[in-house]
């Protein structure tokens, strides 16, 4: 007897977990949105993410639903996807999503869900039932994807940089207002990216308790989900946003909107392809980026060295607390059951 065997219960379980996590998502993430703005005085902190929450909840629906495909099917074989696997990774990617934002620090929702996901299906059923093909692909995307917005950020302020010479510091004011259409780009390219992968994961859940026939994403789960994601944003993650905004480098506008920009960019061709990526990482790194640009010693490298630490360590523990929720929800359903 399996947790199939409760669908309806534990299908709306998952709806409910994967909703939570969009939402815990925006929440965490919406540091990497609003922080450059708020930080450079671009913006009120409240209009900041306001406007972020609107762009974020638009997104999906513009660029499409390729991130939730391959988070759908590219990493756990759909026979594999079972209630009490997919419950197991939600309950690892949102408890570690919640105690980095407890402490402040940046970490990936996407590595923690990735990481939770592996760790779910390994303590179900073994390596064997791992998409190796699918799961590496997505490990090169998180991990290359940090590195190239460093070196977009650099070069996005080199360009900045060059171009601005000869002008007087009103320039400043005139990156400010850019900052509004840099800030709405990088949110409608966060809430494309991330929001899918709970859409994925809703649509992985319907395919696999015999509601739909064939993966697809409905309408009113991309509807749900960019909701919670932009309602989390809205709230806003304030410890997170204070370390992505002040502790990595100080940002003047046109820093904030070379690093947004950067990010963008990034964020958005990997969301289009379908690369599930962190948005984190990739604006952290886009801020680190740009510092160096302009004085390398003046970048908080320490900082960053933490924000790496998070990024590495992030897929095993996401994983292991994953893997011991499996387990976990093994034992409460035996108990249920022999009641």
């Amino acid at each position: 007897m399996d947790l199939l065997t409760v669908v309806p219960v534990a299908t709306v379980a998952i709806i409910v977990l994967a909703v939570g996590f969009s939402f815990v998502n925006g929440f965490h993430d919406a540091a990497n949105v609003v922080a450059t703005m708020i930080s450079t005085r671009a913006f009120q902190p409240e209009s900041a993410l306001i406007i972020a929450a609107l762009a974020e909840f638009v997104g999906p629906f513009i660029f499409g639903t390729a991130v939730a495909r391959t988070i759908g099917v590219g990493i756990i074989r759909p026979e594999d996807a079972t209630v009490g696997v997919i419950l197991a990774a939600l309950f690892g990617s949102i408890a570690w999503g919640l105690i980095t934002w407890y402490f402040g620090l940046p970490s990936s929702s996407s590595h923690a869900l990735v990481g939770g996901m592996g760790g779910a299906v390994l303590a179900a059923s073994g390596p064997a039932h791992l998409r190796l093909h699918g799961f590496t692909a997505v490990l090169v995307v998180l991990f290359t994807s940090p590195i190239i917005g460093l070196f977009a950020g650099y070069w996005f302020q080199k360009v900045l940089l060059f171009l601005s010479r000869g002008f007087t510091p009103r320039l400043n004011e005139v990156y400010k207002r850019l900052q509004v259409v840099s800030a709405v780009a990088l949110a409608l390219s966060h809430g494309t990216n991330d929001a899918q992968k709970s859409m994925g994961l809703i649509a992985m859940t319907l395919v696999s308790t015999g509601v739909m026939h064939a993966f697809a994403v409905p309408a009113w789960a991309i509807a749900v989900c960019a909701l919670a994601m932009g309602l989390g944003t809205a709230i806003g993650g304030w410890r997170i946003i204070k370390t992505v905004g002040d502790r990595i480098y100080r940002l003047r506008p046109i820093n904030g909107f070379a690093a947004q920009s950067a990010s963008a960019v990034v964020i958005m061709s990997a969301a289009v392809f379908g690369g599930p990526v962190s948005t984190t990482h990739v604006v952290s790194s886009a801020i680190a980026g740009v510092g160096s640009a302009e004085r390398v010693k003046a970048v908080r490298w320490n900082m960053a060295f933490d924000i790496a630490l998070a990024w590495i360590v992030t897929i095993p523990v996401s994983a292991g607390l994953a893997g011991a929720a499996y387990y976990l929800l093994r034992i409460a359903f035996h108990i249920f059951r022999r009641s």
